[in-house]
């Protein structure tokens, strides 16, 4: 905890944005049946959250900007509620800011391509609202880039993305936004390192050699995000980290899809050990080094956690079993956040350099 205080701690994906459309929910207040509340990221050191903005697959046009904005003005009317503790940042100076001045700096993501509609206008428009990332894709294929799935494997659509899809890319690195390639394929993933200008990031993502999960990156993966100066910040769900985790009974997880992602009953007798996550930690530290990895939880967005990394504030016990493990303070404080915050500059930096954009698409 020494270290969490003296270090930038970022956690760079939760799904907390669900709970806020509950008016009566109050993110202020300890609450034991979710992963996130201000009391507990005060016990977890956290200094940085990145609020995912996500919706269903979009029935009819307009869907995507409708959720998206009105879950943007959830995330605003909960810091305007908390100002004392939160701020909203768009920036890494935000974030340094913020933690300067005691403050929970909260981020905007858009977690799916599928919410821009099609339209660079619309991305645009979102990078306005604030948002800071967007996650290619989600679970499922969208019009300009495959899905990497989650429960399923899914055969390719596109063969990873579109002509479209390289320009999404492309009008990312001009806003001055981070590339998400979390949730996608593999086509899809080498596709948008080779378009990228900036640095990319995997928000939420494991590594694939420690458990065999579609949705973790494998080795050559986590080394090319590193090559790009990028960061891989590490998935906590324990379907994705623990080869040893049974599959969840189709009706206990659909009565917690419908408890909007709140864990109010035991899922499974299996409890994964806080050890597998620091495996995952481990083998991404020692493949790329300290400067290309982090924290990404999804908390509030899967419905089990290893044992002993319950909710944000048990997030110096991973920090813990990394010392356990040889791992020095100095070695530690990029992973914590300082790494999220540099891709954050550099990102900034080819923005600054990019031309402008005259024409409206």
């Amino acid at each position: 905890m020494a270290l969490h205080q003296k270090a930038v701690v970022i956690d760079t994906h939760c799904d907390t944005t669900q709970r806020l459309v509950d008016a009566a929910w109050d993110i202020g207040l300890r609450d034991d049946a979710g992963h996130v509340d201000l009391p507990r990221l005060r016990d977890g050191g956290v200094d940085a959250m990145f609020f995912a903005v996500y919706a269903p697959p979009l029935e009819k046009p307009g869907d995507g900007a409708r959720a998206v904005r009105a879950q943007v003005g959830h995330i605003l009317r909960m810091v305007a509620q908390h100002s004392a503790d939160m701020t909203l940042a768009r920036t890494a100076a935000d974030v340094r800011d913020a933690r300067a001045t005691g403050k929970v700096a909260i981020l905007i993501a858009i977690e799916g391509g599928y919410l821009i509609e099609d339209s660079l206008d619309l991305l645009r428009s979102y990078r306005e609202l604030g948002a800071t990332y967007l996650t290619l894709t989600h679970s499922f294929h969208i019009s300009w880039a495959d899905s990497a799935g989650v429960h399923e494997d899914l055969p390719p659509r596109h063969g990873g993305l579109t002509d479209f899809g390289v320009d999404v890319v492309r009008e990312l690195n001009r806003l001055g936004m981070m590339v998400d390639i979390s949730h996608v394929s593999d086509d899809t993933f080498w596709q948008a390192l080779e378009t990228s200008a900036a640095p990319v990031i995997a928000t939420h993502s494991s590594c694939r050699a420690v458990a065999p999960h579609r949705r973790n990156l494998s080795d050559e993966m986590i080394k090319a995000v590193a090559a790009q100066d990028g960061v891989v910040q590490i998935n906590f769900a324990a379907a994705f980290i623990d080869p040893d985790a049974p599959p969840l009974d189709p009706e206990v997880l659909q009565r917690w899809l419908d408890g909007g992602g709140v864990v109010r009953e035991r899922m499974t007798d299996h409890v994964t050990p806080l050890s597998v996550l620091v495996d995952h930690f481990d083998h991404a530290l020692k493949l790329v080094g300290p400067r290309h990895v982090g924290i990404g939880t999804d908390f509030d967005g899967v419905p089990m956690l290893p044992g002993g990394m319950e909710h944000c504030g048990k997030l110096p016990s991973l920090t813990a079993g990394l010392l356990d493990r040889g791992y020095s303070e100095d070695e530690l404080t990029p992973m914590l956040g300082d790494n999220v915050l540099r891709v954050m500059d550099a990102c900034a930096k080819v923005a600054a350099a990019a031309p402008a954009v005259h024409r409206r698409a």
